[in-house]
């Protein structure tokens, strides 16, 4: 559904005062690896911002000042202080947005696939960001102001439950649960192929890709890459294909489509790491199976931590049609969890 006569773009000033004290551990996994690549990704910050922060004494260690070269050893607790956003100069923009939960501090949308989170790479409308800021005026002074409100993504044609932080409290207490791995996040994908076993973790690190540096690939810790584990469970199988229940251990870009792709059983439709494997099945699922749009993946169910008022939960997003008629079209749909259901466990 869709709120409305929400009003319109934020003309207030950025809150005066000193920016409070904000604390984060660096978990063992995030050892070796640079400060400000580190805090750009659990921050959701650019570097620019990070390295910002650094040159200014806003990040330390037991009240030590770090520069951006500093390398985690693993759990160290770091105090930070981001500075009071200026207000954003995005553009709101009506649009439709799906509630799932909305309270004063966090709101929880059904995003579609196809609509792109926040702007950035020459992007500056179009976005659920400048939506937000039509329907939510009050969310441009929260975070970032090239991505106000946002604690965590979704790729583009990824469809499912998001999280958005309306105040300033919701946006620390969020964004340090997704950064200390207090979220629970739990998709549905249909791959390629029947997983043996039907039930497994994958533990392979990511980082970039050495080649193709918009995206991902499995890398040796070694060359770069950073630990990663993705839990899964088969809850359908036919016909070469397959519908997994997957639950996200950490949190890297295109995760599951780089694990599922590196074990054999890329994603549907998956433009960047999928196959055109298709051509080897059945005549009748060729084409919906050539035609399927975008990587077959689903945010189903989001699990958050107590956020000031608003206590921990758990949010569902229903699943999405063009995903309930592939599994169909794939014999697939025994499978699905019933909207109204509980959640599948792993």
């Amino acid at each position: 559904m869709s709120p409305s006569g929400r009003g319109t773009s934020p003309s207030r000033d950025a809150p005066e005062g000193p920016a409070p004290r904000q604390r984060l551990s660096a978990p063992a996994d995030a050892t070796g690896e640079r400060i400000d690549r580190y805090l750009a990704r659990v921050l959701d910050l650019s570097r620019s911002q990070v390295q910002n922060l650094l040159r200014d004494g806003r990040v330390t260690v037991k009240g030590a000042p770090l520069k951006s070269s500093y390398l985690l050893r693993g759990n160290e607790r770091i105090d930070y202080r981001i500075p009071p956003p200026r207000a954003t100069a995005l553009t709101p923009e009506a649009g439709p947005i799906r509630l799932l939960h909305e309270d004063e501090h966090v709101l929880v949308l059904d995003k579609p696939a196809g609509l792109i989170v926040h702007p950035g790479s020459g992007v500056r409308s179009g976005t659920l960001v400048n939506r937000l800021l039509h329907h939510y005026p009050e969310i441009g002074g929260v975070g970032s102001a090239e991505r106000p409100g946002i604690v965590h993504r979704l790729d583009r044609g990824t469809s499912g439950a998001l999280a958005i932080a309306r105040t300033d409290t919701a946006y620390r207490t969020l964004s340090r649960a997704f950064a200390e791995r207090e979220v629970g996040k739990l998709y549905l994908a249909v791959v390629y192929g029947g997983p043996d076993p039907t039930t497994g973790t994958i533990d392979r690190p990511i980082g970039r890709h050495p080649t193709a540096r918009t995206r991902m690939a499995v890398v040796p810790e070694s060359r770069g890459g950073r630990p990663a584990r993705t839990s899964y469970r088969v809850l359908a199988s036919g016909s070469g294909v397959s519908l997994l229940a997957v639950e996200l251990l950490t949190g890297r870009t295109h995760q599951i489509r780089v694990h599922c792709k590196a074990i054999g059983h890329p994603l549907i439709g998956d433009p960047a790491y999928g196959e055109q494997r298709w051509r080897g099945l059945a005549p009748a699922l060729r084409r919906p199976l050539r035609e399927f749009p975008r990587p077959a993946l689903h945010a189903r169910t989001l699990t958050l931590p107590t956020v000031a008022s608003s206590p921990a939960a758990s949010y569902t997003a229903p699943v999405p049609t063009d995903l309930r008629e592939l599994c169909g079209a794939c014999d697939l749909a025994p499978g699905l969890p019933a909207d109204e259901a509980d959640e599948p466990g792993l």
